[in-house]
C-alpha cells in the first residue's frame, strides 16, 4: 500500500508541477494582454496635439498611464522621465510591447496619427490580480492531487487486504500443519497464484500425513516385536537369579535390560510425538543418576567423570528421559572413541542452559557437520549414536553440535524454564 500511494504521489508531483508553472504563465499572459488592450483603448482619447498649448487629458483608468513623445520624454502622467526600454521598443517597431517586472505588468502602446508614430503611452498595472488567480488555480491543483493520493491509498488498501487474505488463510494452515494438524486444508481466496500455493500445501499435508501414518504404525509393530524378546530375555535372566549362584554380571544384564526398555519406551514416544505431561527438568538431579551410571565403567578404564555446574536451579523445558537418552549418547561415545577423563559442565546463557560433553581424544576426523548424518558406520566409528541425538534434541526444541572437534566438545542446548 505504501509503495503504490508513493508511486501515485510521484506521478501526481510529476504531472502537477509543470501544469502549475503552465497555470502562472497562463494566467499573466492573460493580464498581460488585458492590460495592452486596456492600454490601446485609452489611446483613443489621447491626442498630443501641439505639446504645450493644450494640457494632454488622459482617460480615467485604473492603471498608471504615462505619455512619451518621439524623442522619448515623458509629457503627462506618471511613470519614468525619460522613456525605458519597453517604450522605446513600442517607438522603434510601431507595435505594442509588454512585460511583467518586480510583481509589476507593463505595456507600451504607440500613438499614430496619419499612420505615423508621434508617442507612446506607457500603462503600469499591480501582478496581484494574475498572482491571485494562479495561488487559486493552484490551491485547486493541489485538492485534484491530494484527492488522486487518497483514492490511490484507498485502492491499494483494497487491493492490499484482497490480497492479503488468501496469505493470511494459507498462513494460518501452515501453522496448523506446522503443529502436526495434517488434516489442516487450505482454504481458496479467488486469486489464482495463491490457490496454486494452497494446492501444494494441501497436497504436502496429505503426503506428510500418509508418511506419518505409516511410521506410526511401523513404531507400534516394532514396539511389540521389540518388547516381547525383551520380555523373554528379563524372564530367562530372573529365572538364573532364582536358582542360585548367580553370576556376578547378572545384576549389570538387567540393569542393561531395563536400560534398553527405557530407551525403547522414549524413542517410540518421541516418533509418536506422544503427550509428556512432565515438561521439566532438573538438570542436577539428572546428572547425579548419570554419574552414579557411568563412574563405574568409565573408571574401570582408568578414566575419570567430572561434573562441573556454572549455572544455579537449572531447570531446562524439556523431558527426563529423552534429555538422559542424548547424555547417555555422548557419553558413550566419549568412552568408546575419546581418551583421559569425561566432563559434563553445565552452563547457562540468557534463556538457555548449554550440557558441554568433552574428553582428551582426537575428536572428529571429518567436517563436524557429518559426524550429525546418519548412516550405519562411518570411518571415525561414530555410527548413528550422534544422528540419533541430535533427532531427539530437536524434538525437545533443543540443539545439539560439536563446539569443538579436537578435543572433542559436544554441546547439548536446552531452553532453560524460570
Amino acid at each position: 500500500m505504501i509503495a503504490i500511494a508513493g508511486v501515485a504521489a510521484t506521478a501526481v508531483i510529476l504531472f502537477a508541477l509543470p501544469l502549475a508553472l503552465a497555470l502562472q504563465r497562463s494566467y499573466r499572459n492573460e493580464e498581460l494582454l488585458r492590460l495592452q488592450r486596456d492600454t490601446i483603448a485609452a489611446t483613443r482619447a489621447i491626442d498630443l496635439g501641439t505639446p504645450g498649448r493644450d494640457p494632454i487629458e488622459l482617460p480615467p483608468t485604473r492603471d498608471q498611464l504615462a505619455v512619451y513623445n518621439t524623442a522619448g520624454q515623458r509629457v503627462a502622467g506618471r511613470g519614468p522621465a525619460r522613456a525605458d526600454e519597453l517604450v522605446r521598443a513600442a517607438l522603434r517597431t510601431a507595435s505594442p510591447a509588454d512585460r511583467a517586472q518586480d510583481g509589476r505588468l507593463l505595456a507600451a502602446v504607440p500613438l499614430l496619427e496619419r499612420e505615423r508614430v508621434s508617442g507612446a503611452v506607457r500603462a503600469q498595472r499591480s501582478d496581484a490580480g494574475a498572482t491571485r488567480d494562479t495561488h487559486g488555480a493552484w490551491l485547486a491543483l493541489a485538492g485534484l492531487a491530494a484527492i488522486v493520493v487518497a483514492l490511490a491509498v484507498l485502492a491499494a488498501s483494497v487491493l492490499g487486504r484482497r490480497l492479503a487474505r488468501p496469505l493470511e488463510r494459507l498462513a494460518a494452515a501452515a501453522r496448523r500443519l506446522g503443529d502436526g494438524d495434517f488434516g489442516a486444508r487450505a482454504p481458496r481466496g479467488g486469486v489464482p497464484e495463491a490457490d496454486q500455493i494452497a494446492t501444494a500445501l494441501d497436497d504436502t499435508a496429505r503426503r506428510l500425513g500418509s508418511l506419518i501414518a505409516r511410521e506410526r504404525a511401523f513404531s507400534a509393530d516394532a514396539s511389540h516385536q521389540l518388547r516381547t524378546p525383551l520380555a523373554a530375555l528379563r524372564i530367562e535372566l530372573e529365572a538364573i537369579e532364582l536358582r542360585g549362584n548367580a553370576p556376578a554380571e547378572l545384576p549389570s544384564a538387567l540393569a542393561q535390560v531395563d536400560r534398553l526398555q527405557a530407551t525403547i519406551d522414549t524413542l517410540l514416544a518421541v516418533a509418536r510425538d506422544a503427550a509428556r505431561p512432565t515438561a521439566h527438568t532438573d538438570l542436577a538431579a539428572l546428572l547425579s543418576d548419570i554419574e552414579n551410571r557411568w563412574r563405574g565403567p568409565l573408571a574401570a578404564d582408568a578414566r575419570p567423570l567430572r561434573m562441573l555446574q556454572h549455572a544455579d536451579h537449572p531447570v531446562a523445558r524439556a523431558a527426563p528421559a529423552v534429555i538422559t537418552e542424548i547424555l547417555d549418547v555422548l557419553v558413550d561415545n566419549a568412552h568408546r572413541h575419546g581418551e583421559g577423563p569425561v566432563t559434563i559442565t553445565v552452563r547457562a546463557i540468557e534463556q538457555w542452559l548449554a550440557v558441554d560433553v568433552s574428553d582428551q581424544g582426537p575428536g572428529f576426523a571429518d567436517s563436524a557437520d557429518h559426524a550429525f548424518i546418519r548412516r550405519a558406520a562411518s570411518r571415525d566409528g561414530h555410527g548413528i549414536g550422534l544422528a540419533l541425538a541430535q533427532a531427539l534434541a530437536h524434538a525437545e526444541d533443543g540443539r545439539l553440535a560439536i563446539t569443538q572437534p579436537s578435543p572433542p566438545i559436544v554441546t547439548l542446548w536446552l531452553p532453560r524454564t524460570r
